[in-house]
């Protein structure tokens, strides 16, 4: 499984897209996939009456999904996984060997209007691979791959691995820096009135920095650099790549608690998916406290 693309996988739309997403990446990158089903049973006693229909049910879902697979992308290896437990705990256990876990978005809301919490963001908080996120309708004729960075290690990780898929993909590659500046009443209580102005300057620096280097490694590669002074880093982001083939993520920036796994702006992208996003995580960066 180490070379495989897993896809989690439970018949709504945003399942039927990440595999169609995953398909293609599959057959560009001569990789199999393998598609997971959850079977979350461990509420059920193994003498329920249903509990046989239940896997049946689940196993009949992955060969619907194996059929579709074949017709879409027939000449990539297709497998087909019924495991039992959470769908996180279960894309959380595959990730360990898995070159990349794709996962659907969904467009559920409240009543209210606010988005409803899915499991992408368990498994991206879980994963031990990068984790691709897929709404269930992802924008015709989409191009370029956006990246946000924040100076942090996990973001030049994010620039290293969104560059690599800019120039497969021949797409142009845009870094976005974010930030919001002080209140005013904030910025007059401070002895200094440049602060505003210093920010400006050193995330300058620090967008600068990010993408050094790339030139050298992608020379036919158009690397553009924005930088948006007054913008939460989310916001910025989701608007930025609404157009965008894909967007690349952190699990983590420079903000981010040590204690936690998944970061405040990767959390809210994946609330407002723009479009296909990757989160990244190629190897563990050790935070002080």
């Amino acid at each position: 499984m180490s070379n495989a693309i897993v896809v989690g996988f439970n018949g709504s739309a945003g399942s039927e897209a990440a595999l169609t997403w995953a398909l293609e990446r599959a057959a560009r990158n001569k990789l199999p996939v393998i598609v997971v089903h959850a079977v979350d049973d461990r509420w059920m006693s193994p003498d329920f009456q249903y509990h046989e229909i239940i896997r049946d049910a689940g196993m009949d879902l992955l060969q619907q999904a194996r059929a579709s697979a074949s017709v879409q992308a027939p000449d990539v290896e297709v497998d087909i996984q019924l495991r039992h437990g959470s769908g996180g705990s279960v894309l959380r256990e595959v990730s360990k060997e898995a070159a990349i876990v794709v996962v659907g978005g969904h467009d559920k809301r409240w009543l209210d209007g606010g988005p409803i919490t899915d499991r992408a963001l368990q498994v991206v908080s879980a994963s031990e691979c990068p984790v691709a996120v897929i709404p269930a309708k992802p924008a015709a004729g989409a191009k370029g791959v956006v990246v946000g960075v924040d100076g942090s290690e996990e973001s030049l990780q994010a620039v290293a691995f969104a560059a690599k898929e800019a120039d497969l993909g021949g797409d142009e590659l845009t870094v976005v820096l974010a930030f919001k500046k002080p209140a005013r009443w904030v910025e007059k209580q401070l002895p200094s009135s440049g602060l505003a102005e210093s920010m400006v300057e050193e995330d300058r620096i620090v967008l600068a920095e990010s993408v050094a280097g790339l030139g050298d490694k992608y020379p036919d590669m158009t690397v553009r650099q924005r930088l948006e002074t007054n913008t939460e880093p989310a916001k910025a982001l989701v608007d930025i790549a609404a157009a965008a083939r894909l967007l690349v993520i952190g699990s983590r920036g420079r903000g981010g608690f040590s204690r936690t796994v998944l970061g405040s702006t990767a959390h809210a992208v994946l609330l407002q998916l723009p479009c296909p996003t990757i989160v990244t995580r190629v190897h563990r960066v050790k935070h002080g406290e």
